[in-house]
């Protein structure tokens, strides 16, 4: 039985910790006025025929605070390049010159910045809801023991410490959300 225990508390730790990260992700994706290549994450260019990340086939650079500068290794692509990230709709016209690709982010207005923090918290819900769902499944798994044999005292004792971990990273995705509005909000 301890085995098992050990193994429940141990992927619960596992698999919040991978939501954590994935929130992170999500957030970190939101501009807040500031250039950064991360914007550019999770576009994908037809690159002889297969779907290959923007950074593999370009270089992305950042020459100043509110631009992004996309230099493809071969200069055939910068078509494919400007197509995708239309597509992709980043809420960013690219600016091509023949050898560069250029995004300009303009500067964020007051509403613009509010509606980007609501962003940030929509999907710091998510992240909670993700936790609050890992640690539902951990607390079934744990009643599945208790009916196999496991004593109700242990049972309550992981329970109390599975609710410690939830409300840790709760916390965590919470400080996570104020953060990035200070960011966004910071002019």
């Amino acid at each position: 039985m301890d085995e098992a225990l050990d193994r429940i508390l141990s992927d619960i730790s596992k698999q919040m910790n991978k939501a954590i990260a994935h929130i992170e992700s999500e957030i970190s994706k939101i501009r807040a006025g500031k250039a950064t290549p991360m914007i550019l994450d999770g576009i994908y260019v037809d690159y002889y025929g297969n779907p290959t990340p923007l950074n593999q086939v370009a270089n992305v650079t950042i020459p100043d605070a509110r631009t992004i500068s996309v230099q493809p290794w071969e200069k055939k692509m910068l078509p494919t390049i400007e197509k995708a990230i239309i597509a992709s709709n980043i809420g960013l016209n690219p600016q091509n010159d023949g050898n560069y690709i250029r995004l300009y982010l303009p500067i964020l207005t007051e509403e613009r910045r509010k509606e980007l923090v609501k962003k940030v918290y929509v999907e710091g819900e998510h992240g909670k809801v993700t936790i609050r769902s890992i640690r539902r499944d951990t607390m079934e798994q744990i009643k599945k023991l208790q009916k196999e044999g496991l004593s109700e005292d242990i049972a309550k004792n992981n329970e109390g410490l599975i609710q410690i971990i939830t409300d840790k990273n709760i916390a965590l995705i919470d400080q996570h959300c104020k953060d990035k509005e200070k960011e966004i909000m910071t002019v």
